[in-house]
This record gives C-alpha cells, sequence and structure tokens, in this order.
C-alpha cells in the first residue's frame, strides 16, 4: 500500500507539525525547515525539534521530507551564487538531521547551459554530501521545463544522479504533474506504464524515493507548473492508474494540492484514498 501525505506548515514551530499532519490524515509529511522564499534562517529549536521527533514516531508519521527552499539554483554558472546555492543545500542536511527527517528534496536548477548546469548541480551536491556527514539522503525533483529549467527529462537526472559519489545519498523524486506539462503522458493506464519505464530506463527505477502526487491545470507538454486537485486536472482519472502502478507500491505519495482551508486537503485526500480502495478492490 502506498502511504499518502500533504506538505505541512511549521507556522508556530514544529511541535505543531504533527497535530496538523494528524488533522489531514498523514501517514507521511513533507515540511520546510524555514522561509522557503528567503535566505535568512534562525536557528533551530531543539527543544521545539525533539516535541517534533517524539510525535512524528508515536504518530507513525513516516518518512518525513524536508523541501529545499525556492531560491537556490546549483545549477548557476556565477560561483557567488552557485556556493550560495551550494551552502543552502548544507545547511539544509543538517538542519533535516535534527528534525529526524531522512530526505532533502531539491528542484533541478536552472541554467541557459544545459550541459554546464547539470556539471554545476553535482559538483555541489557532491560538496554537501562530503561537507555534511549524516544519513540524509538528496532527493533531485523533476521540473516542468519552463524557461531555463533542466531536469524536465529524465535523461537529466540520470546524468545528475550518476554523478554523484556517494550513491546511498542521491535518489529522485517524481512529481505527476511537472512530469505531464514537460510532456510525460500520465493518462492512461499504458501511458502511465511507458513513462515510468522511460523513467527506469534513464534513471533506474530503485532512485524513485517519493512521488508528488498531483494533477495538472495545464495541459500535457505545456511547461507550465500548475498543480490542480486530484482527479479534476488535465490528468484526471489517470492519477488512479499512477497510484495502482505496481513500481510504485508501497512508495510515499505527498500531496501539492491547491489550498484555501483544512477542508480542501481532506477532498484531496478522501480523493486520493478511493483511488487506493479501488485498487484493493480489484
Amino acid at each position: 500500500m502506498i502511504r499518502l501525505g500533504f506538505h505541512t506548515s511549521i507556522a508556530q514551530g514544529f511541535a505543531r507539525v504533527t497535530a496538523r499532519a494528524r488533522e489531514r490524515q498523514c501517514e507521511t509529511i513533507q515540511i520546510f525547515s524555514r522561509n522557503p522564499r528567503g535566505w535568512k534562517y534562525k536557528v533551530l529549536d531543539r527543544e521545539d525539534c525533539a516535541v517534533f521527533v517524539k510525535e512524528a514516531a508515536q504518530a507513525s508519521i513516516a518518512p518525513v521530507f524536508v523541501h529545499m527552499p525556492y531560491l537556490p539554483n546549483l545549477a548557476a554558472m556565477e560561483s557567488g551564487s552557485h556556493d550560495r546555492a551550494t551552502d543552502s543545500l548544507q545547511e539544509e542536511l543538517c538542519r533535516a538531521g535534527i528534525i529526524g527527517a531522512g530526505y532533502v528534496i531539491m528542484h533541478a536548477g536552472s541554467s541557459a547551459d544545459l550541459k554546464a548546469g547539470i556539471k554545476q548541480m553535482v559538483s555541489g551536491i557532491n560538496r554537501a554530501l562530503e561537507s555534511v556527514k549524516n544519513r540524509v539522503t538528496v532527493l533531485i525533483e523533476n521540473t516542468a521545463g519552463r524557461g531555463n529549467e533542466i531536469g524536465y527529462r529524465f535523461e537529466h537526472l540520470g546524468e545528475i544522479t550518476s554523478g554523484i559519489k556517494d550513491r546511498s545519498r542521491i535518489g529522485i523524486t517524481f512529481d505527476t504533474a511537472h512530469a505531464f506539462e514537460a510532456g510525460y503522458d500520465l493518462r492512461s493506464s499504458d501511458a502511465v506504464d511507458r513513462t515510468l519505464k522511460e523513467f527506469d530506463r534513464a534513471i533506474g527505477i530503485e532512485m524513485l524515493h517519493v512521488i508528488h502526487f498531483n494533477d495538472s491545470r495545464t495541459a500535457l507538454g505545456s511547461h507550465h507548473d500548475r498543480h490542480w486537485h486530484i482527479g479534476k486536472g488535465e490528468i484526471g482519472r489517470g492519477m488512479g492508474y499512477i497510484a495502482n502502478h505496481p513500481c510504485l507500491d508501497g512508495k510515499p505519495f505527498i500531496m501539492e494540492t491547491p489550498r484555501m482551508n483544512l477542508g480542501d486537503d481532506l477532498l484531496n485526500m478522501a480523493a486520493a484514498r478511493k483511488l487506493v480502495v479501488r485498487r484493493a478492490k480489484h
């Protein structure tokens, strides 16, 4: 069975996270460890973090994923920008270890020079992993391919992961909306199977650690990153074929669907659970 969860707010501290996750019926969660839209951050409150670690374990919420802030770009050509992004990843690896998260998710970067950008990413990730000697794994997320984004083709991700020295600490986050918007069809059982086989050929299915389970508001190959509610977007019924695919069984599925309030999350959780129940009946 797949494990379902949401990206969950850390407002008012980490000690509040587990309660929010339980309210949303989460079995796994993703969080930011700091403001995702800035560079500054506060030193973590160890007591606050200890409460979260204890309560998450008691609620059997696992695994826990930390998402990198949006500003760092490890594919940057400018040495100052690249170094700052690498330092940010190092900090996130440290923070993930403190809050008991096993993974740090980062977007594939952006560069006008694809090959040079991939080389920069490999260099930065290797440097961060060598600097922070804990057990936290870096997961690179596929992109929709807007502008100069890299990582919208599986081959890009395969090239990045193959360049990482510590293979035990590198993997992939597969975002369903991003893949669809990048041109990978997910609307039928056959299309899902073809896409996952292509992923396996380019990267290796064993490198896939978590699915960002998002429908898409925009069309196949649009390259516009717009998440939508489960089963209500352009992927539609395909969301069920994704949830049902045998090679994804047992994987954590994190939803990053639009929300105005708790009700939106509960509706998306119910829709996702219905897909899992349907699989069990067949």
